[in-house]
């Protein structure tokens, strides 16, 4: 496990980092893998409201990708989260989050947040379970999509987390 250096930054991902950011979800064995086009488009397109962990020679080792619902204007929807294995166990992946909800927070006034689970992902259930906590914000979750909505018939259900409202510290 490497160590994860104190000068860790943390930005927004540009055009150049969706090759590495696909690489992260593909090594990540547990993510749904989208083409390496979809990266290079949500960090043109959704930079904005996404962030990349950076380390001392600036190459990506970690990133959350989301966005705002359109209808809902107020919350952030979580899409993915990796980190690379040699820096997992550090809190990068709660940093990450924290950091992205207080810049849309400030920026976009983001009070909630939400993403979906497949059951037994146990490393999302604890990270979000502890933004909740960490943001004093209210839990619930449903089932969003069955098994049975998926084509290919073989995708466990995707269960909604829904976090907020985020405690007034995390909207300054």
């Amino acid at each position: 496990m490497t160590a994860v250096p104190a000068d860790l930054l943390i930005d927004q991902p540009t055009v150049a980092d969706g090759a590495a950011l696909w690489r992260l979800a593909k090594d990540s064995k547990t993510l749904d893998l989208n083409s390496s086009y979809s990266y290079l488009l949500w960090c043109r397109d959704f930079a904005g409201t996404s962030a990349v962990a950076r380390d001392a020679d600036g190459g990506p080792v970690g990133f959350v990708t989301g966005y705002v619902r359109p209808d809902r204007p107020g919350t952030l929807l979580v899409w993915q989260v990796a980190v690379d294995s040699a820096y997992r166990g550090h809190g990068i992946a709660a940093r990450l989050l924290d950091a992205l909800t207080a810049r849309l927070a400030a920026e976009r006034g983001v009070t909630r947040v939400e993403t979906t689970i497949t059951p037994g992902n146990t490393a999302s259930e604890r990270l979000f379970t502890s933004f909740a906590e960490r943001h004093d914000a209210a839990l619930t979750r449903e089932t969003l999509f069955d098994t049975g909505l998926f084509p290919d018939g073989t995708h466990d259900p995707e269960v909604l987390y829904l976090i907020g409202p985020l405690s007034p510290t995390t909207r300054h």
